[in-house]
């Protein structure tokens, strides 16, 4: 069926916000490129760097496809396989995130593993809707074979993820009481940028959710690129933010009663902080 010129505003606009965001990548990659090189390079290969490479890295492939399929509005050339990419770099980013929890938990192994099998659950669960062919959420066809429309199931995915931030958040607060007395710099960076961390995504995916299930399926996509992107650029700065301090803490410039958060996540892999 052909657009009418709505369809067609409300589609261009939707390539546009993305567009912008992938440049809003490549633009915050520039700016903490010397952050990385000074926090992340020349550091033994952990699970902490693996992690980081993948939320840092697969954004720009991911927010590229979504870039790719703005092209025209006939192009079926992207799909199941941006939206993987998509979950995984999300997933990446996540996985910086449960290690920050995992380390203000005291390196809590039972916590991190049901944390992991929550996660790989809340992960099987988006494949398997993302590939679902019957539509879940009720709402208006996807008629338009333009290529740059997405499922009224992608607000189920999005409600998923929702629902996992809500329970780091609900980790990452609850845990905060127990350090009001011994509370330093590494504590306070961890919750507060845990906190405005867990706040962004909630709030771009609570839009998500609102936009799949609501408005017209050409806005379906708007939020693509965005929300991986939110993703990559603040997990990335957890980490040279929490590094940073750590680093400050052990020259002696700052004191901080707790003052680091090493601990291992496997066998002899010294990876948190």
């Amino acid at each position: 069926m052909a657009l009418n010129n709505v369809e067609r505003f409300q589609l261009q606009t939707s390539k546009y916000v993305n567009v912008g965001a992938f440049a809003i990548l490549a633009f915050d990659y520039f700016l903490t490129f010397e952050s990385e090189t000074r926090w992340v390079w020349g550091r033994k290969w952990d699970i902490t760097r693996i992690i980081f490479t993948f939320s840092r890295y697969l954004p720009f492939i991911g927010a590229g496809m979504t870039v790719y399929g703005t092209k025209t509005f006939f192009s079926n050339s992207v799909g199941f396989e941006e939206n993987v990419i998509h979950i995984v770099g999300i997933v990446a980013a996540e996985g910086l995130l449960v290690l920050r929890i995992y380390a203000f938990w005291q390196c809590n192994k039972k916590l991190l593993i049901g944390l992991l099998a929550y996660a790989m659950a809340t992960f099987a669960g988006a494949i398997a809707i993302d590939t679902s062919t019957k539509r879940l959420v009720p709402g208006t066809t996807d008629t338009y074979d333009t290529g740059f429309e997405g499922s009224r199931n992608d607000a189920i995915i999005y409600a998923l993820l929702m629902s996992y931030e809500f329970v780091l958040l609900s980790l990452l607060v609850y845990k905060k009481c127990f350090y009001r007395e011994t509370s330093g710099l590494i504590v306070n960076k961890v919750y507060q940028d845990g906190v405005l961390y867990i706040a962004s995504i909630v709030f771009i995916t609570m839009m998500n959710v609102i936009i799949e299930a609501a408005l017209p399926i050409t806005y379906s996509d708007i939020l693509d690129a965005p929300q991986i992107v939110i993703h990559s650029v603040l997990a990335s700065r957890i980490l040279f933010n929490l590094r940073e301090s750590d680093q400050r803490v052990h020259d002696g410039s700052l004191p901080a009663t707790m003052s680091s958060f090493h601990c291992e996540v496997g066998p002899g892999v010294d990876s948190v902080a």
